[in-house]
């Protein structure tokens, strides 16, 4: 609820210190109030930048709770009841006309009666009019505040868990994907940063989800079969299965106990699984080409001499992890790539926070996000992930069109552009897109020969 790109550029300039913080914070980055005019004014209340006042204590006694501005559903039915003089039932005429509005445009009988009615209580026009404006932001989607809390509460609970309990936290995500905003390699590279301690899959000790192992301080997320790309449900479980009556001694060991195919036999040297097994990904792979099906028929397999095989590089285990597993637990790819992009003045995405408003920057990074809400009136926001952190990032329409291809296609983006912000709040206006994808190709090859 609190995790899109919208919810993340409110959260410090709400700062919520309380769980009905998190009530206001989810209804009011909704269209209603949005378009309804409600969200600077709230915040300027919350912010002391703008006197708080209530033109009767009917109203007050509706919108205290929100500062003097109509956030959620009830406070439009209040509203029209106690300044207005709506009965009940004509409250829930004007909410039902509310979610029809956009369809029936039928909202006229009611501004009459709301300006009408709050005339006769002594309410001056200006208030009458912006009582109606935002009743009108409310039928583009307002928000009930039952809901909201609701919401919230799944919302600290995940907090809480996050902070106190990250391992179990990352292990739950991981069980539940896809889901929310972030795929697993932003989950797991965020747990990372904050002290979690992730473990490979293994065939040895891994089961089929994700599971928690002991630790020094917290426990460790260790990586289940789950996550190695296509492998089935039952052959991860068959390997669980077989290893409940002893450790896997070789690779040969595992494929006749598991009756693994020779195809996730490859599936599982290509995630890594192996390591312990038979060591690098090369060694595992050579001994994936070598299983015999079906192991029914019970013939003993040949010894053979030890190939002499070279260890893969680091680049080309951070390129196999990305390909069966759709993340590393290596080093960040912009990590070995840093030296190139230094040498073009391409900043890391910590260096962002320490550069005044205004600057002029470059940044790059994988591309995690593309959203373009429809509310947005054809502005993209990106979001690129370097090895040390994440850049936030504005396109504009025109950008956005004359850049369309890169926008739409690159997997490693450069943005040059403008930083703004606003307190805690930093995010680069983009003035050019850049694609860098090209190098991801070239990550298996040593750092002197990027060019």
């Amino acid at each position: 609820q609190i995790e899109s790109r919208a919810q993340m550029s409110m959260l410090p300039r709400l700062k919520p210190a309380c769980f009905y913080d998190l009530v206001v914070e989810i209804a009011l980055v909704r269209p209603g109030p949005i378009q309804g005019d409600m969200v600077h004014p709230y915040l300027a209340r919350r912010n002391g930048l703008e006197p708080v006042s209530y033109p009767s204590a009917a109203v007050e006694s509706v919108l205290s709770r929100t500062l003097g501005i109509p956030i959620f559903q009830e406070q439009v039915m209040q509203l029209a009841v106690v300044a207005a003089g709506f009965t009940a039932g004509e409250a829930d005429q004007l909410r039902r006309a509310m979610a029809a509005w956009r369809r029936t445009g039928k909202m006229g009988p009611f501004e009459q009666k709301l300006h009408a009615g709050m005339r006769a209580r002594g309410y001056t026009d200006e208030f009458a009019a912006r009582i109606y404006r935002q009743i009108q932001g409310f039928a583009e989607y307002g928000f009930p505040e039952s809901h909201s809390a609701s919401f919230a509460l799944l919302a600290y609970a995940s907090c809480w868990l996050k902070r106190y309990e990250p391992a179990a936290f990352l292990c739950s995500l991981l069980n539940s994907a896809p889901l929310g905003f972030y795929a697993p390699a932003q989950l797991v590279q965020d747990a990372r940063r904050h002290g979690v301690e992730v473990r490979p899959v293994d065939v040895n000790r891994s089961d089929w989800e994700c599971s928690l192992e002991p630790s020094d301080t917290q426990p460790a997320v260790r990586l289940g079969l789950t996550q190695v790309s296509g492998l089935s449900a039952a052959v991860g479980q068959a390997i669980v299965a077989a290893r409940a009556s002893g450790p896997f001694t070789g690779a040969g060991n595992l494929a006749r106990r598991a009756r693994l195919k020779r195809h996730s036999f490859k599936q599982l040297a290509q995630a890594g699984a192996l390591a312990s097994l038979e060591g690098d990904r090369h060694r595992s792979y050579w001994q994936a080409l070598g299983v015999e099906e079906p192991w029914s028929l019970g013939v003993a397999p040949l010894a053979e001499a030890e190939p002499l095989l070279a260890p893969p590089t680091e680049g080309e285990d951070l390129v196999a992890d990305y390909a069966s597993l759709g993340f590393t637990l290596g080093r960040h790819p912009l990590a070995l790539l840093r030296p190139h992009l230094d040498k073009r003045g391409i900043a890391p995405a910590e260096r962002l926070y320490r550069l005044p408003d205004a600057a002029r920057v470059c940044v790059a990074g994988l591309v995690t996000h593309r959203q373009r809400p429809g509310s947005a009136k054809g502005v993209t926001f990106v979001t690129l992930e370097d090895e040390t952190g994440q850049v936030n990032s504005v396109v504009w329409r025109d950008i956005s069109a004359r850049c369309r291809r890169i926008l739409l296609h690159a997997q490693l983006m450069g943005i040059r552009g403008e930083l703004q912000r606003q307190g805690d709040l930093v995010h680069v206006v983009a003035a050019e897109l850049l694609d860098y994808s090209h190098l991801l190709g070239r990550l298996c090859h040593s750092s002197r020969d990027f060019r």
